[in-house]
């Protein structure tokens, strides 16, 4: 069994992949920006528990080191803090660049002097306006231009962690992620638009609809259980995308969503179209069926019920 730090383990993402590696046998260490149960405190002996979890901003080396000089060493890191959003990106845009690129840089300088395997989270924004199937190579062949700061910043990562690749030998994988939902996926303005759909059908609200967008949506446990499965066959220096097989549009989203909540459709208010956002994102899993036995498990329909489901006892919604 490894011993695994999880960054942003509080996250929806990160939450999931702790219980799940905690439930395979794992020592498990996890930090997150807020304080919180259960939070280790320094001046004491550290805890020898399956779990352990402290406060720690990534954008923050002091904070970051302190982790690793007295928690670790660690076998594997999955850095999965990150500030999420194309909107969220735009509107605070300090902390996207501090958490994303400074956060990633400071990961990486430790990586360089303990040695650790990385599991990187990058994100489908990097692929940027390409409007073919999205392949874990595209970048090589093709000159791709990232919409806004959030994508940016994911791409200024992987470039970050690539050249410490060729100049000091770290051994990282990095995952790209295709718009993953599921239970557990609290909503805030900046979540995802499966998220963002559902909560505003429940709760009455107003929502804008860009038509003639389309997504290739992913089950939260489906990308976790696969997430888990990079460290049974890590191989430095690759990367996969982890996504769904069910390409649909928006409206057809927000028809299955509509249908399930009986929210009145005079809810719903249609655009032509959204700056700086892809149309498209289909994507090419290939790489990560081979590889990490990247199996889908639950269908769109069934998974936005499932959240829908969740959310309703979650905001206690009757």
């Amino acid at each position: 069994m490894a011993k695994v730090l999880i960054t942003g383990n509080k996250g929806v993402l990160g939450s999931y992949l702790t219980k799940m590696l905690l439930d395979r046998g794992h020592d498990v260490f996890g930090l997150d920006l807020s304080h919180a149960e259960g939070e280790i405190g320094w001046e004491h002996e550290m805890s020898k528990a399956k779990f352990a979890y402290s406060r720690c901003d990534i954008s923050d080396f002091r904070q970051l080191e302190r982790i690793f000089e007295n928690a670790g060493p660690f076998d594997f890191v999955y850095n999965a803090a990150a500030e999420f959003g194309r909107w969220n990106g735009e509107d605070f845009y300090e902390q996207v660049w501090k958490s994303n690129a400074i956060g990633t840089k400071n990961m990486i300088r430790l990586q360089e002097k303990y040695g650790f395997k990385m599991i990187h989270f990058s994100s489908s924004e990097v692929y940027g306006d390409f409007d073919d199937v999205m392949k874990e190579d595209v970048m090589e062949n093709i000159e791709v231009k990232q919409m806004n700061d959030y994508a940016m910043s994911k791409w200024v990562n992987e470039m970050q962690i690539k050249n410490s690749e060729i100049k000091n030998k770290t051994k990282t994988v990095i995952i790209r992620i295709f718009n993953t939902y599921g239970p557990g996926e609290w909503y805030h303005p900046y979540r995802s638009v499966n998220c963002k759909l559902c909560y505003h059908a429940l709760k009455g609200l107003p929502v804008v609809v860009y038509k003639n967008y389309f997504r290739t949506s992913t089950y939260l446990e489906d990308s976790c259980r696969t997430i888990c499965n990079i460290m049974d066959n890590f191989k430095a220096g690759e990367i996969y995308n982890i996504g769904g097989l069910e390409y649909h549009s928006i409206e057809k989203l927000v028809d299955i969503i509509w249908d399930y909540t009986k929210a009145d459709k005079s809810l719903i208010y249609y655009e032509d179209s959204e700056i700086l956002t892809t149309r498209s994102k289909k994507v090419d899993i290939d790489k990560a069926v081979k590889d990490l036995d990247h199996k889908l498990t639950v269908k769109l329909e069934d998974g936005v019920k499932k959240t829908i489901d969740w959310m309703k006892k979650y905001y206690d919604i009757k």
